[in-house]
């Protein structure tokens, strides 16, 4: 599951994604080619439940019945969503969420899962992930873009075309799908955070860890395999390079997994080296 989503659920609703997590692997064991569909209407689903504030709070209402959630859903999306949507969806609204922010943070993780798995399945995880960090540094740097794009009041239709003119058919599907789900419901997320934390769950789909590295100038694939085993002896788990690239650091690396920060670039030594002797 999205453990970033995980990580600020509640008890309840930690227990409730797990649950509604195994149905949807099932769907997807049995339908393997319909990830997309099915993470496409849980997106379009996060919407609805988003706008609707009375809705989601029926079905996060543990005091109602189980059954009467789940019955609303199927009358409320039968015909709307197909089969296996409906499926994970009726699951969900009978599981008990700690609330109903939770419960659609919950699907919008799901929704996530479901892309990811299909990605895995395709053999194209890596490319999918390697897109949303590059695409994330790519608007880290375009403070101009990045703003449009994250403007709450800014149309939602020319937000869409401006990220199918950016990426267009240069990226695989689901990360299209990804990112255009994080533009049109940013949820209270900044867009450039997003995607790192996008990339980052699609490298725990491989059970990776994450190290994100900066160096001087463009590492070669030798230098890249040596960096990941070092770094992988280091923390005894396979580790996933995200490379930038910044002369403005002079030399060496500056790498960062988590919160620990190992910095070996020229500029990282000399602010030291000032503290040492202020």
């Amino acid at each position: 599951m999205t453990s970033t989503v995980t990580s600020a659920l509640h008890a309840a609703s930690r227990e409730a994604l797990a649950a509604v997590e195994l149905t949807l692997l099932d769907v997807l064991e049995a339908t393997p080619t319909g990830s997309a569909a099915l993470g496409g209407e849980l997106f379009a689903v996060v919407g609805l439940f988003d706008r609707e504030i009375g809705l989601r709070r029926t079905l996060a209402d543990s005091s109602t019945a189980p059954e009467a959630r789940a019955r609303l859903v199927t009358d409320l999306l039968t015909g709307k969503v197909g089969v296996d949507t409906l499926k994970v969806l009726t699951t969900a609204a009978s599981a008990r969420w700690s609330s109903p922010r939770e419960l659609v943070d919950g699907l919008e993780s799901l929704a996530v899962t479901a892309l990811l798995v299909g990605a895995e399945r395709a053999g194209r995880l890596d490319a999918v992930e390697d897109e949303l960090f590059r695409l994330g540094r790519i608007l880290a740097d375009q403070s101009e873009l990045e703003q449009v794009l994250s403007n709450r009041t800014g149309d939602l239709d020319g937000k869409r075309a401006l990220v199918r003119e950016l990426i267009g058919s240069k990226v695989d599907a689901t990360t299209e799908t990804l990112v255009q789900n994080l533009v049109a419901r940013p949820r209270g997320r900044q867009l450039v955070p997003g995607l790192e934390a996008l990339a980052a769950e699609a490298a725990r789909r491989r059970e990776r860890s994450v190290a994100h590295v900066v160096s001087s100038g463009a590492l070669s694939a030798e230098q890249q395999e040596r960096l990941s085993a070092t770094l992988q002896r280091i923390y005894s788990r396979p580790i996933a390079l995200h490379l930038e690239v910044n002369p403005a650091i002079g030399g060496g690396l500056v790498v960062r997994v988590g919160d620990e920060v190992i910095d070996g670039s020229t500029s990282g030594q000399l602010d030291a080296l000032r503290r040492r002797f202020s």
